[in-house]
């Protein structure tokens, strides 16, 4: 029998191009949306200086990890400089930009000395050569200034040889199984001498920090162990920026995660987003502070209406906060005294990189949504110029999108419904459902990107459904952990009241209806083909079909126990109750299944589990496994085909 692990054909391009039942409509060519794509400029960061008059930002340049930074005037937005430890004609892997507190020098990470080792680096930011801070060994990330200028903070894993992440390919095993931790430390460099000191204990994992105002301390969020499996049990620290000296001042209840310790001007507290997350970098939930020198948690934001996603002070009492609301994006000032607060602005696009001036009047943020793709913007909250013009040719190669709502259980819930490219309201259309991944986290309109993504399909001739049913972000922390110790119930209730909403009012044909996803969104793929025939067709990206069996083979177990309230071994039935495998036998839909070979997150075996399951019971179905791939597909050959495959699939069972 064929090794399927290592067997990934190619995907015949004429076949995607050609498939069609007969007296289905002729389906647009693929190939050119997909290059279209791929070609398109995305922006990984964007930094305004502190007196708001220059933005510094980051884009990929092409090839893997290279990337460039510009700063741009406001004055002047049309000229750019670019940044960088070479002679600018290189390209090199550039970026993490940092703003000197007067303005005068920029930080970033380079790797100009050598291909898989960043260096810090210090710029003049009115031009000039970058001077090389640090000759260090191992991951570099996240460099900030002390307040006085004259150091720089960093969070250094020493030696570690490969990106460190819960989406990375986790190593291959082979020999005796050995869990070798690498953590990563905070540490100061000196910027007169390039000397480096490591602060925290080497048995903790520093996962985010934020330097005191005086400069003498920071507050962490940390735990002891493995970093990818034990950021749901952080809690916060306070570290002595002299001795290093570690203290807890916060531990979370088992559902809250913490994220984005931020210490507040007067120094007396430390802010932080506080809720039920999912995933490690998936931020959501209510504003919260603790005294800096430790005790309760005070909720600043009971009964928030959306997920706070990010926090900046910017006064004694002023806390801005980026958040999802309802399906797109807001941005809102939080009086911490009077407990008030103002939204700022709200749109249904997606926000990413917001900061703000020293004064919080002007904001650098990248912008992008299903009609405008990705640019850097800046001015006053709301009222944002593009700075960036990299994609203004570019036009959406999918239908109209419109957010909708309906009621589920008395709740009201939120999706995006994307329209077929060439909408005739007198056809019958074919749909696909998209679950979103997490389960905390949310659709907001985003220019897609290549990989996993639905929304080529409208330029097929379907409708793309995106819910963010219970558990997603956006209508506050109890919607959102509504789906605990309920996986695959209430949320594919609502998934399933919305089918039915788009259905009375739009042009759906109910018996070409399909389901997608990608990580939780791949679970609830599989899940919901056993509960239900309404989907005619299936694919089940990095899907999760046996809860049991998965506890013992995934890199970050952690994560579960909040939303099951005990581990597999303590409580098997919780688990067993939301497996997928457990109903396998009641499956009718053909499913294709989708994994990288090396996925910490969701390990390969599960979807095995289920191909096998489905093949065993005479149902379609097929798996591919992509070799040398995590959770989050990187590299493009693979980022196509999954594309192709997808739209292949539906086009062969729903057309």
């Amino acid at each position: 029998m064929a090794d399927i692990r290592r067997i990934l054909p190619c995907v015949s391009a004429a076949l995607i191009l050609t498939i069609a039942l007969p007296g289905a409509e002729p389906m647009t060519p693929v190939e050119p949306a997909l290059a279209e794509l791929a070609n398109a400029h995305a922006f990984a960061q964007a930094a305004i200086s502190p007196d708001g008059s220059r933005v510094a930002y980051v884009e990929p340049a092409g090839g893997a990890g290279r990337s460039l930074i510009y700063v741009v005037s406001l004055k002047s937005p049309g000229t750019r400089q670019r940044i960088t430890a070479g002679d600018g004609k290189a390209v090199y892997e550039e970026n993490s930009v940092a703003w000197s507190p007067d303005g005068k020098q920029i930080a970033f990470l380079s790797n100009r000395e050598m291909q898989d080792q960043q260096q810090l680096y210090i710029v003049p930011s009115a031009g000039g050569s970058a001077r090389q801070i640090t000759h260090l060994k191992g991951l570099i990330e996240s460099p900030r200034w002390s307040p006085d200028g004259k150091r720089m903070a960093i969070l250094y894993t020493e030696n570690l040889e490969r990106s460190a992440g819960p989406l990375d390919p986790v190593p291959a095993s082979a020999g005796a199984v050995q869990s070798k931790i690498f953590e990563q430390r905070l540490a100061v460099v000196n910027l007169s001498d390039g000397s480096v000191k490591q602060l925290t204990p080497p048995d903790l994992y520093i996962y985010e920090y934020n330097w005191s105002p005086d400069g003498r301390n920071f507050a962490v969020t940390a735990a002891p162990g493995e970093g990818d499996a034990n950021w749901w049990i952080a809690q916060i620290y306070t570290v002595s920026a002299e001795t290093g000296e570690t203290r807890s001042i916060y531990k979370p209840p088992v559902q809250q995660q913490i994220a984005y310790p931020r210490w507040s001007p007067d120094g007396q507290s430390i802010a932080f987003i506080g809720g039920i997350m999912s995933d490690e970098g998936s931020t959501g939930g209510d504003v919260f502070a603790v005294s800096s020198d430790g005790g309760p948690a005070r909720d600043l934001t009971p009964g928030l209406a959306s997920s706070a996603s990010s926090l900046q002070w910017r006064a004694p009492s002023k806390l801005y906060f980026t958040e999802h609301v309802d399906g797109g994006s807001g941005f809102s000032v939080l009086d911490s005294a009077s407990g008030q607060i103002e939204r700022m602005w709200r749109g249904d696009e997606s926000l990413g990189s917001l900061t703000l001036s020293s004064d919080g009047t002007t904001s650098a943020v990248i912008r992008n949504s299903f009609e405008a793709p990705p640019e850097v913007w800046a001015g006053p909250v709301g009222d944002w110029k593009p700075l960036t013009h990299e994609n203004q040719d570019r036009k959406p190669l999918w239908g109209k999108s419109q957010s909708i709502h309906w009621m589920s259980d008395g709740a009201r819930v939120q999706g995006w419904l994307i329209y077929p490219l060439k909408f005739d309201p007198a056809t019958k259309y074919p749909m696909v459902v998209s679950v979103h991944g997490g389960p905390a986290a949310a659709t907001s309109p985003s220019w897609p990107r290549p990989g996993p993504n639905a929304t080529l399909l409208s330029q097929q001739g379907y409708f793309v459904f995106m819910p963010n049913p219970r558990g997603s972000y956006g209508q506050g922390e109890k919607f959102t952990m509504a789906n605990v110790k309920d996986f695959g119930y209430g949320d594919l209730a609502d998934i399933l009241a919305g089918v039915d909403e788009v259905i009375k009012t739009v042009p759906v044909d109910p018996a070409r209806v399909g389901i997608t996803g990608w990580s939780y969104g791949g679970y609830m793929t599989m899940w919901a083909v056993t509960q239900t025939n309404r989907f005619h067709a299936a694919v089940a990206g990095a899907g999760l079909s046996n809860w049991q069996s998965y506890y013992g083979e995934n890199a970050i177990d952690q994560w579960m126990i909040p939303y099951f309230g005990a581990s597999v071994y303590d409580d098997p039935k919780i688990y067993a109750r939301s497996s997928a495998i457990e109903f396998v036998k009641q499956v009718k839909t053909p499913t294709l299944m989708l994994v990288g070979d090396r996925d910490g997150e969701v390990p390969a075996p599960q979807s095995f589990e289920f191909w096998h399951a489905l093949k065993t019971l005479g149902v379609k179905t097929e798996l591919v496994v992509y070799p040398d791939e995590g959770h989050r597909i990187r590299k493009p050959e693979h980022q196509r085909d999954i594309q192709l495959r997808m739209i292949e699939w539906f086009n062969q069972n729903l057309r």
